[in-house]
């Protein structure tokens, strides 16, 4: 750097950090930890949301920790794709509690609390710099821990903590940080080599967490050429293997970055980058407000829709060009204030810019690192401010309450924000009311109305969705499912078909048209629409085991274990393709087996009527009367309407000798389901015989 460095207060050399009282650092860091759990709190008991089904409840990869390589394989079509750390770190949770939500957001919170004190770390040892802390005129551990505080409980950062699939963008940000820190510390320490060797494996880590984390190299290099170094030459010389293992971890973030479109990234008809672009000047200015006043939060902006006029987008443009310019000129005037500045826009610039990012345009999340820079600016202008206007005590008397207040008020908002997160219904319903012209809103609230069975108002919603957005695939597909339940089979099998006509890929929808056309007792069909899901999405459990079930019906029982077996081998815990495959494995001969399968199927769900039924049967086979009669009648303790239970029962009252309640049963059964032949047939036997 030229000699204007100097001036400016920047190291021009490596020199150790005048660091603080090491008691300062610890209060510093339990006042981190303390307001972290005061803002989240409440939030442990928010349920699975969004992509959080998929990437949770219906992955198969983090059932296992062991082969290890499995769950750092995540499912190919999916968000978790090419983020291998994100998906082992679930596996963790996986392991310690299986689907218990708790776990999850205990998890979220250590890294955003664990995140917050490195960048506590990072602060704290810039600004004890000698001349930065002397242009500070406070101590920079005070300035640090300010900012720190209120980076933690800022509502802004709900997103990235509350809701468990947005770790990867927390996790990737405890990465992004510890490599920046662990550099800093490499520069104070004599043992320099392994805080650098820490510095790459933490970038490499992050480039498996999240692709944002392709700029945390040149972040490295624009600290050291900001705060430690005064060349580019000088960097490359003094720094030049930690640069170039950093520079590695690309390779690993390139490999990883194989078929990334999957998740909707990259150019498709009626996008383009200037279009694109435009409509991320918006966003960064939506960023930038919600930093300074974090209200409305909104947790789903809907999908990319293009600019109409240029003229829209021209005014926010204009500002973000000032602003940039502003940040380039200060990197050569004043590089502490241009670093924060480029901090902003060069971490937001791989999902703000130029390559599109059609399914999420604006998220909320992606302000969770570039948030330090506008806290930063905040605090340090605040104080700059208070030494103009006040005598030292005044200004540390009036920054400590106003700071404190700044941090109450921020800290309530997060905890009221934590409240839309509730459940499905709550998050939804707060979505649709803040983005009335976002179809996936819709589309989402319907889906958590008809979980509960709330049908109608349920495809009132996928309506809606469909309104504003005519060919919506995922819309018309759950549609179909709405209408199906609601027993407009017809409507439902026309919904599925307009879903596949709109996305041939969808193995969703292949699937929930197999079962609609297998309702509508075209088996035949609805067997290749399995098939087909299957080809789309072969580790989907729930096909395969309804492909058996419609094998099983067609007489083809080598076919239909198979379907079942591979199911279990999907999700072992899956306790009807366990029932099935017991009914299959029976019908075959195979008792001994099915009676394992069945009662595999009690120990998963012990209220499981059908499996209760099963075994029964099973037991009977065996000549082993009472004990089937006991799990007839448990079947029936859990669902009175049960009439295959009613006829199995019978035959075996009819074992014992016991006439009058076989007849009894059987009577019972037909008045349940009156075509029940077999039942028919028993009774009129036994009142012949009378």
């Amino acid at each position: 750097m030229s000699g204007d460095t100097t001036a400016l207060g920047l190291s021009a050399v490596a020199e150790p950090a005048a660091g603080p009282h090491r008691w300062k650092t610890i209060l510093g860091g339990g006042v981190i930890v303390l307001a972290a759990l005061a803002a989240y709190y409440n939030s442990f008991t928010v349920p699975f949301l969004f992509d959080d089904h998929s990437s949770i409840e219906r992955n198969p990869t983090i059932r296992h920790l062991w082969p290890i390589w499995k769950a750092l394989s995540p499912p190919a079509k999916s968000m978790v794709a090419g983020r291998p750390v994100v998906n082992f770190s679930l596996a963790l949770n996986y392991a310690w509690g299986g689907l218990a939500v708790s776990g999850y957001h205990a998890f979220n919170l250590a890294v955003h609390v664990l995140a917050g004190l490195t960048l506590y770390g990072i602060l704290r040892r810039t600004f004890a710099r000698p001349v930065l802390r002397e242009r500070l005129a406070v101590s920079g551990e005070w300035v640090a821990l300010a900012v720190a505080v209120l980076w933690t409980v800022h509502p802004l950062q709900t997103e990235a903590v509350t809701f468990v699939w947005q770790r990867c963008e927390s996790l990737m940000g405890l990465f992004y940080l510890l490599t920046l820190y662990s550099f800093v510390r490499g520069l104070e320490s004599p043992r320099h080599g392994r805080w650098f060797v820490l510095s790459v494996v933490a970038c490499a880590l992050g480039m498996a967490t999240k692709e944002v984390m392709v700029t945390a190299p040149l972040m490295v290099l624009l600290y050291d050429r900001t705060f430690v170094s005064q060349s580019l030459r000088e960097d490359s010389t003094r720094h030049g293997r930690l640069y170039l293992g950093l520079a590695s971890t690309w390779l690993l973030l390139g490999y990883l970055m194989v078929g990334l479109g999957n998740r909707g990234v990259g150019y498709s008809p009626g996008i383009t980058w200037w279009g694109y672009a435009l409509t991320e000047c918006r966003a960064v200015m939506q960023y930038f407000r919600l930093a300074i006043w974090p209200h409305p939060l909104i947790f789903d902006y809907g999908l990319y829709v293009p600019i109409g006029h240029l003229a829209a987008a021209a005014p926010y443009a204009l500002i973000l060009v000032v602003l940039a310019t502003g940040v380039l000129v200060a990197l050569k005037w004043q590089p502490a204030i241009g670093f924060v500045g480029a901090w902003f826009f060069v971490i937001l610039a791989p999902t703000s810019s130029l390559v599109p990012m059609a399914g999420s345009p604006v998220e909320e999340h992606r302000m969770y690192l570039p948030l330090a820079a506008v806290a930063t600016l905040g605090v340090v202008g605040a104080v700059a401010l208070g030494k103009r206007l006040f005598t030292k005590q005044q200004g540390v008397l009036l920054g400590c309450v106003a700071g404190g207040s700044v941090a109450v008020l921020l800290t309530f908002l997060t905890i009221q924000r934590n409240q839309d997160y509730d459940s499905e219904l709550t998050i939804w319903r707060d979505t649709v009311e803040k983005c009335p012209t976002n179809p996936r809103a819709y589309n989402n609230l319907g889906l958590a109305l008809f979980q509960p069975g709330q049908v109608q108002e349920a495809i009132v919603q996928f309506e809606q969705a469909l309104r504003i957005k005519p060919d919506y695939a995922e819309a018309h597909n759950n549609l179909g499912s709405a209408l199906l339940q609601a027993g407009r089979l017809p409507e439902a099998i026309e919904q599925h078909e307009q879903a596949l006509h709109l996305k041939p890929d969808s193995a969703e929808a292949q699937y929930n048209l197999g079962h609609d056309l297998e309702q509508a007792g075209r088996r035949q069909e609805a067997i290749g629409h399995y098939e087909q899901a299957l080809q789309i999405q072969p580790d989907s459990a729930e096909a395969h085991n309804n492909l058996g079930l419609a094998l099983m019906a067609e007489g083809r029982l080598p076919e239909a274990i198979g379907h079942y077996e591979q199911a279990l081998r999907i999700q072992p815990d899956y306790a009807q393709a366990q029932c099935n495959l017991g009914n299959a494995l029976l019908r075959v001969g195979r008792v001994q087996d099915a009676i394992g399968h069945y009662e595999q199927a009690l120990r998963l769900n012990p209220d499981y009527a059908k499996a209760h039924n099963g075994l029964g049967s099973a037991l009977m086979a065996q000549g082993r009367v009472q004990d089937a009669i006991n799990h007839y009648q448990q079947a029936l303790r859990i669902k009175p309407d049960f009439a295959e239970a009613l006829f199995n029962l019978g035959l075996a009252w009819e074992q014992i000798g016991a006439v009058q309640e076989a007849i009894r049963d059987y009577e019972q059964a037909l008045r349940i389901k009156p075509d029940l032949t077999e039942a028919r047939t028993a009774l009129a036997r036994l009142r012949a015989r009378q």
